[in-house]
């Protein structure tokens, strides 16, 4: 698999067509790539952003964004870990860095960007097959760092199940699916870089284990990613605190 990220100049709250971006940055795409987007260029592009006065006001917006919330309190660091969009992230994803002083929300509707981009770079390379990713960072239990977490996609499927498929010697699988969505999302984030290296876009090329389709994502398809907090391998974890409801339904 090859990742090339791609440079730009400094996206601002000035910047309102990402379509434009894409434009002048993606010159040629090859059939079978995948094209990474950070989430916060598509949200300057929207104006997703609002100038940042105080923390309170910041966690404000983040219980709005939410679906589920911590308070800051719950945590030694004083993060608000979130969920958003079925993800869990810090702040329901806003963030400040880059932002020239303007906290930067999630895209409005992530899977219409992605939707909508897959289109318009289908159409104007004349491709079959091309995916598409927004993109984010997220934190892991248990582990230091931060890797990248695909918030919408298109183009591709995004899980590949092994369930009832044989191992090496036979035995045949239960549990276990790969998240192709997430996955790429990571290896481009460690390209892309975290701090100002100015590379909001990503080409992913010569991709394995990826099956592409010529249409957006099904709703059974997006739901499927997802799955319910009773249901996660983690849920005597997620549910032995008091999550706060956030506004976002």
């Amino acid at each position: 698999m090859k990742v090339t990220p791609v440079k730009t100049y400094k996206i601002t709250r000035k910047d309102n067509d990402v379509f434009k971006i894409l434009d002048k940055y993606i010159t040629h795409l090859p059939e079978k790539s995948v094209v990474a987007v950070t989430s916060k260029i598509v949200s300057i592009c929207e104006g997703r952003i609002v100038k940042k006065s105080s923390e309170e006001q910041k966690n404000n917006l983040a219980k709005k964004e939410a679906e589920y919330y911590l308070p800051r309190e719950f945590n030694q660091y004083g993060f608000m870990i979130s969920i958003n969009r079925g993800i869990m992230v810090a702040s329901a994803g806003i963030d400040e860095s880059n932002g020239q002083g303007y906290l930067v929300l999630w895209p409005k509707d992530p899977q219409k960007s992605a939707n909508s981009i897959r289109e318009y770079l289908a159409k104007k390379f004349k491709l079959n097959h091309v995916g598409i990713i927004i993109t984010d960072s997220k934190l892991t239990p248990l582990r230091w760092g931060v890797t990248g977490v695909a918030i919408a996609h298109s183009g591709f499927r995004a899980i590949n199940s092994y369930i009832g498929k044989p191992d090496i010697f036979g035995r045949l699988m239960h549990a276990e699916k790969v998240n192709v969505a997430d996955a790429l999302a990571t290896a481009a984030v460690l390209e892309m870089g975290e701090g100002n290296e100015q590379q909001p876009l990503a080409i992913i090329e010569n991709i394995g284990n990826i099956r592409f389709q010529k249409r957006n994502p099904t709703k059974k398809e997006l739901d499927s990613i997802k799955i319910a907090i009773g249901d996660d391998v983690f849920s005597s974890l997620l549910t032995s605190v008091q999550w706060q409801k956030g506004n976002k339904k």
